[in-house]
């Protein structure tokens, strides 16, 4: 069995501040270290249960934080950016499962640890009208791909928002966010054995989980910060504006229409 695990590190267990998630950040290195072990623990429990091949993908900021030295032998890692699918650099039809692993809730959720979509200039994110966070559109690329996520773990908001978002998989929460930048977190052998009984869980039921695919064509609505965001956005043929802010795009399939998205943050990076 052949498993893609995308990890960020917002949802990390003993993530909780923007002092640890932002290279040359003052918790930087600790919080790098946290981030490959929860990735190892995830590892483990899939070779355990019957996974044969493992591909890793960095998908948080530079998406250069895992530490290859300490990371499990076992897998390859994708890592560094730009990556022309960015969070799902790698993705294709000959695996099983995704793995989601230290995930966040979607932008404008409450009680979640550093909730944001993809970036800080994005208010919101919808496809086909449905507000989606990262696992809810990095989830829809695995479905363009017939593969279906499996396992998504992060705060019990990001675990929310993966429910309602996509179908049918497991859920753990390794921390109980209280706030944005607060949690309630617990030592790393409690979240590791969560991890573990989670993964085995998904590795069983993978049979049964299917793919969230979006119906052709696909609508993207995306709501930016400033209205000078919007503006660059549309200068991609075929984005529509809706208001000052908002923007919208219909793309023939969601590939196509995902690949409109990663060039509307790469338009608008930088602006204030």
């Amino acid at each position: 069995m052949k498993i893609y695990i995308s990890t960020d590190m917002e949802g990390i267990s003993g993530i909780t501040s923007m002092h640890q998630i932002n290279s040359g950040a003052r918790e930087y290195e600790r919080a790098r270290r946290m981030m490959t072990s929860e990735v190892n623990a995830v590892i483990e429990a899939a070779f355990e249960n019957g996974a044969k091949d493992i591909v890793v993908n960095d998908a948080h900021g530079d998406m250069d934080n895992i530490l290859i030295e300490e990371l499990d032998s076992r897998v390859s890692l994708i890592s560094g950016s730009l990556k022309p699918l960015s969070m799902m650099e790698g993705i294709d039809e000959s695996f099983d499962a995704v793995f989601f692993v230290g995930y966040h809730a979607r932008a404008g959720s409450s009680e979640s640890i550093i909730d944001h979509t993809y970036t800080f200039r994005v208010l919101e994110a919808k496809i086909n009208g449905r507000p989606v966070s990262e696992a809810g559109l990095n989830g829809r690329l695995a479905g363009y791909y017939h593969v279906p996520v499996a396992f998504v773990s992060g705060d019990q908001n990001a675990i929310r928002c993966a429910r309602e978002e996509l179908n049918e998989h497991v859920g753990v929460a390794v921390k109980h966010a209280l706030g944005r930048t607060a949690a309630v977190i617990y030592p790393f052998s409690r979240v590791e054995a969560r991890l573990k009984a989670g993964v085995a869980e998904a590795m069983k039921k993978i049979p049964s989980f299917k793919p969230t695919v979006e119906k052709d064509p696909v609508e993207l609505e995306v709501t930016f910060t400033v209205s000078d965001m919007s503006a660059m956005a549309q200068l991609i043929p075929g984005v529509m504006k809706k208001d000052a802010r908002t923007v919208i795009y219909t793309g023939r399939d969601y590939l196509e229409t995902y690949k409109v998205f990663r060039v509307m943050l790469a338009l608008t990076s930088g602006i204030i």
